[in-house]
């Protein structure tokens, strides 16, 4: 595993110390379905800003994909993208961290996934992270190949890639809804010091993407990354999420919510708000504030 970190961030973007640290989401909890986020959210990322709270986007879109979403002026501090493997200081654009596997990590992953007949993709070292090498195992993955096709400027096959891959951010299995949970299964028992993260494909809500980072990677991980250089404490951190690569930072945080659009099974263990098209990151945030002011009072 390979970290490169610039601490200079712990020089606070606000000119003073945070009060609090608000992570939320991107897609299906802060960006709605059209790919625009409502003015309420907005505003509400603006106030809990004048009240010296950090903001946060945890993503696992790449930096490359995340900025193909154009808001302007999006009221942000950091953007904690790819998962937690890289951390983006918003307002000067610069990486601030990242993380990837070396080489063998690679090759030792690798042999897994193609162990289990699956089709997956290798991507390059942040920032050149949505660039990546990929393996087809099977005819007819129809979400592997859409990916495939959405990125097809970016893809190349991995035995045209050079002898052996060197260091990478991240590989990517696309597997079928019915085999997920088994597949899922498998590839962390087989490889238990890597993070190994079950997301719900954003592409046709069905398939399961099984993506594999270093084992200091995960969006809560780095969020104690990030609070830790800000000096925050744990007691001052919520999280806003929709999906199940959001479940360890929504277990990790003080208090943690979930939009209405999440999965059922997330909605009976963590409070629920309004869906991502309805002001759910507004109405968390103004729940919490809620919250601690009455608890200071």
């Amino acid at each position: 595993m390979i970290i490169s970190i610039d601490h200079q961030l712990a020089e606070a973007p606000l000119g003073r110390r945070p009060r609090g640290l608000f992570i939320m989401d991107l897609d299906g909890t802060l960006l709605r379905s059209d790919r625009t986020i409502s003015s309420i959210d907005l505003d509400a990322l603006g106030e809990l800003g004048k009240l010296g709270i950090i903001r946060t986007i945890a993503t696992g879109r790449s930096l490359y994909s995340f900025k193909t979403i154009e808001i302007e002026n999006l009221p942000i501090d950091f953007v904690i993208f790819s998962m937690g493997a890289g951390v983006q200081h918003h307002a000067g654009d610069k990486i601030v961290r990242k993380v990837s596997l070396e080489r063998h990590e690679v090759k030792r992953a690798c042999n897994i996934l193609k162990s289990q007949r699956l089709d997956f993709m290798i991507h390059q070292t942040i920032p050149d992270n949505h660039m990546f090498s990929y393996f087809r195992s099977n005819s007819g993955n129809t979400d592997f190949e859409r990916r495939l096709q959405l990125y097809r400027q970016f893809a190349v096959p991995l035995n045209e890639a050079t002898n052996g891959f060197g260091p990478a951010t991240q590989l990517l299995a696309v597997v079928p809804a019915k085999d997920s949970r088994a597949v899922l299964e498998k590839v962390r028992s087989e490889l238990p010091d890597y993070s190994v993260i079950r997301t719900t494909s954003p592409l046709d809500g069905k398939a399961t993407w099984i993506e594999i980072f270093p084992g200091a990677v995960s969006k809560s991980r780095t969020s104690a990354w990030l609070a830790e250089e800000l000096k925050i404490d744990k007691r001052d951190i919520v999280s806003v999420g929709n999906d199940y690569n959001d479940l360890d930072l929504l277990e990790w945080t003080a208090k943690s919510y979930v939009v209405d659009n999440a999965p059922a099974d997330l909605k009976n263990r963590f409070v629920g708000v309004a869906s991502h098209n309805h002001g759910g990151v507004a109405e968390a945030a103004g729940r919490w504030l809620a919250e601690q002011r009455s608890t200071s009072n």
